[in-house]
């Protein structure tokens, strides 16, 4: 017998509260769990959404899902969220805040990962006893690998229910490469047979569904960008400060392409300008960081804050003239659209789908590797502020086009229920004819 954590929020429309926690047995006998929106809507769509966690430190997909779910919420979806914790109960932990349009659902588990996936079975019985209570229309799976993700497209399969995975960039070939041991086994085991168990597939950028063909999968393709939230516009000039500011924002993580960075860096050495690096370490990265920047005798230029969050995050971006993502992959990235919608141009590679920041006229998108960065900053930090703050509002203007949260909503919407056979292919869905 296992606990199953349940959040249960207020019943008002104001800012979410933690009002309290019921802690529910979870046995295998299919005992129901309990919540504000037990009860499923009369009329809209039902939807149950699966991520692997809601810490803050784990990354874009995380915020991104939630946002989602609750954008969906506030448009007449019934959601459920279930979502795994492996951090000890009651341990002070950094969680993203429940939404009041979506019931979340979260799932104690072990911090060792050989016994949580022993104990994925607990998962299992989760999952089901919120099919039993919400009764979904739509399985949507977020992310792959992990014994929780196999976890739902088994239930999905058992419970006869329309499947769509967001591959959130892990199918990518750095992604791949990068423990592919381990992915090569569970491909062999269990991951390709649930990919080809999705009636759809979820991609953020044409890029990534580029990479879902070239691995053979055929079905339909829903691409949808992910959000973000959208900064007040100001008519306000950015604060000139000194020194300039450069930024980026993001998990301390190999993939990102931090080390290529302070070599680039290393070698342009922009005069007047700072470095920050902001958002939380993964698995002691930023050790390495640190030891490359005071290597190349550059401490005085890059400054490490750690994990941002709101008004901080906030004051972050509106200092900064120059956003960074010098990611060796990205299915989306979402602090380059951060960026864009707070005014300030980016820097990206082409590891990263940001193609746009060229036709937008309002950043950088170049080749992997140093040099390609070094000719970016040297071009960059050398650009008058005017024109920067120029290029800022066209990123701007892109973002506020293409990345809000409500018009991204309404396609995933369109796109649950053409599974459903309640609508015609939207235009974001590609065929592999096509």
């Amino acid at each position: 017998m296992e606990r199953l954590l349940l959040w249960c929020f207020p019943d008002d429309k104001k800012e979410p509260t933690w009002s309290r926690t019921l802690l529910l047995r979870c046995s295998l006998n299919g005992e129901k769990s309990m919540s504000r929106n037990a009860e499923p809507s009369a009329h809209g769509v039902r939807v149950i959404h699966t991520v692997p966690s809601l810490l803050r430190s784990a990354g874009g997909p995380t915020r991104t899902v939630t946002a989602l779910c609750s954008e969906l919420g506030r448009r007449g979806v019934h959601v459920d969220l279930v979502t795994e914790n492996w951090i000890p109960l009651g341990a002070d932990v950094n969680l993203l805040p429940p939404s009041e349009w979506v019931t979340t659902t979260l799932v104690q588990a072990h911090s060792a990962p050989f016994i949580r996936t022993l104990r994925s079975r607990v998962y299992r019985t989760a999952l089901r006893q919120r099919c039993e209570a919400g009764r979904p229309q739509v399985f949507h799976n977020h992310g792959l690998w992990l014994p929780t993700n196999h976890a739902a497209a088994d239930v999905a399969k058992e419970r006869g229910l329309p499947l769509i995975i967001s591959t959130r960039g892990m199918l990518e070939p750095w992604a791949l490469s990068h423990r592919a041991w381990k992915k090569r086994l569970a491909w062999f085991l269990y991951q390709q047979r649930d990919l080809l168990t999705a009636r759809v597939l979820h991609a953020t950028a044409q890029q990534e569904a580029d990479s879902l063909r070239r691995l053979g999968l055929r079905q339909p393709i829903a691409l949808i960008p992910n959000g973000v939230e959208l900064f007040a516009s100001t008519e306000e000039a950015k604060p000139i400060s000194s020194p300039r500011i450069a930024l980026f924002v993001g998990r301390i993580h190999p993939v990102k392409g931090l080390i290529p960075l302070v070599d680039a860096w290393s070698r342009v050495r922009p005069r007047g300008w700072l470095m920050i690096i902001a958002g939380p370490d993964e698995g002691g990265h930023r050790a390495a960081v640190e030891e490359r920047i005071q290597g190349a005798d550059l401490s005085a230029a890059f400054e490490l804050v750690g994990p941002v969050e709101g008004a901080e995050k906030a004051a972050l971006y509106r200092s900064a003239e120059l956003f960074l993502l010098p990611s060796f992959t990205e299915n989306f990235g979402v602090a380059a659209a951060e960026a864009l919608a707070a005014g300030v141009p980016v820097i990206a590679t082409k590891g990263t789908p940001w193609a746009g920041l060229v036709q937008h006229r309002c950043g950088w998108w170049v080749d992997l590797g140093v040099d390609s960065l070094v000719s970016a900053l040297e071009e960059a930090t050398r650009t008058r502020r005017e024109v920067l703050h120029e290029m800022g509002e066209r990123g701007r203007a892109y973002a506020e086009g293409e990345f809000g949260w409500p018009g991204i909503a309404q396609e995933m919407l369109a796109v649950y229920r053409w599974m459903l056979g309640q609508g015609d292919r939207p235009e974001c869905v590609q065929l592999d004819s096509e």
